[in-house]
């Protein structure tokens, strides 16, 4: 293996062979590689195949070897100017994730985190979900012939239960939020052995997700936009997205400023806006968290002080927006634009009229706001219906 991994906290270095979790200090450890990219032009070694392996020279992945694919990344860049005339932006733009297999984002880390942990060995996987994670690795346990079981809190959107179980994940419906299921899930890994797939508990995920901002980079022609709004729960994307614009940096694909990072999230449950208003090093749990928005109600992210930290090194910020604000957004940007907004979505939306009215963000800067999700995901099977 030309990588390793590096722990994300207390700087310890371990090979990345097995099936690694936590570091000992219980913090995340992220992938390095050896000097793969360096002194190649932008866009030089790429594979002409495409989605997310396309990238496999910024992903852990050896050239023998087969990845777990069921055909994701590749998601549009879309100019949005009509809902940017509305919002008064002159540049906006929306990374459609929803297209993705199984609708969401989550595809691009599950992907790489379930081809990693079945070259390792990895008998079956669990995971807690605030919806999409669990369809996701239902969906690629069944491509890898791995049993998925992933604990929900009751309340997830009907769909996405019904998605998971379509999969083949076997399902553990739980009464509280997905801190609630991520303890039920650790407890049955170390009862049964089946490997943790939990947001930043194995190192793969990462490396998944960062594939959004090396794909965005080429999207605008190795360029990088001015600012980008992203809806965060967990956080994986957001710390992904950073760590694969410093590794374009690195290979001098990119230069100049990078991208201005905001968190968006919902005022029912905003760890990070308010660990970020504090100046904090990291998140305090968030009690009792509320909002439409399942794949925002993730009250305890183990990946605080990572997210923090990328929001300051970029120049950034977090921001809440209402559960009313969110959801008008979505309504609003899908009738203007024809992209299925999920909730997250309309809560980066929401946040970009918030920040342009406070004159955080400039009406000609280049935004990106990300749709993390499909919105038919979160519609009850009888709206589904009625639409």
């Amino acid at each position: 293996m030309d990588w390793f991994l590096v722990c994300s906290e207390c700087a310890r270095e371990r090979d990345a062979a097995g099936l690694p979790s936590v570091c000992e200090c219980g913090r995340p450890w992220l992938v390095r590689y050896r000097g793969r990219t360096r002194g190649r032009a932008p866009g030089s070694g790429l594979s002409r195949a495409h989605g997310l392996w396309r990238y496999a020279t910024f992903l852990p992945v050896s050239t023998d070897e087969e990845p777990v694919s069921l055909g994701e990344g590749g998601t549009p860049l879309l100019a949005v100017p009509r809902l940017g005339g509305h919002l008064g932006f002159s540049r906006l733009f929306v990374k459609d994730e929803g297209t993705n297999p199984t609708g969401s984002f989550k595809a691009r880390g599950i992907a790489v985190a379930v081809t990693r942990a079945r070259l390792a060995g990895a008998g079956a996987f669990t995971l807690p979900t605030a919806g999409n994670a669990g369809v996701a690795a239902a969906a690629y346990g069944a491509r890898a012939g791995i049993p998925v079981r992933a604990y929900a809190p009751r309340s997830t959107p009907a769909t996405i239960l019904s998605q998971i179980a379509a999969y083949g994940g076997e399902l553990m419906l739980i009464d509280g939020h997905i801190g609630d299921c991520g303890k039920a899930s650790r407890a049955w890994a170390a009862e049964s052995g089946a490997f943790d797939l939990s947001t930043l508990r194995e190192p793969y995920r990462i490396e998944g997700k960062k594939t959004m901002g090396l794909e965005l980079s080429e999207q605008l022609e190795w360029t990088l936009p001015d600012a980008i709004l992203y809806p965060t729960g967990g956080g994986t994307g957001l710390i992904g997205m950073w760590k694969a614009f410093q590794e374009l940096v690195e290979a001098g694909w990119v230069s100049g400023p990078l991208p201005r990072m905001y968190t968006v999230q919902a005022e029912g449950c905003a760890p990070v806006v308010r660990g970020f208003e504090r100046n904090a090093d990291g998140c305090d749990p968030w009690p009792d968290p509320q909002t439409v928005a399942s794949g925002l109600r993730v009250p305890a992210p183990l990946g605080d002080r990572l997210m923090l930290r990328a929001l300051r090194e970029s120049g950034g910020g977090a921001v809440a927006v209402s559960d009313g604000d969110l959801v008008a957004a979505a309504e609003q940007g899908s009738r203007l634009e024809g992209i299925d907004l999920c909730p997250e979505g309309g809560a980066a939306i929401a946040a970009a009229r918030l920040l342009l009215e406070r004159g955080v963000l400039n009406a000609d800067e280049r935004v990106v706001l990300f749709n993390t999700g499909a919105g038919w995901l979160y519609r009850e099977p009888a709206q589904l219906l009625r639409s």
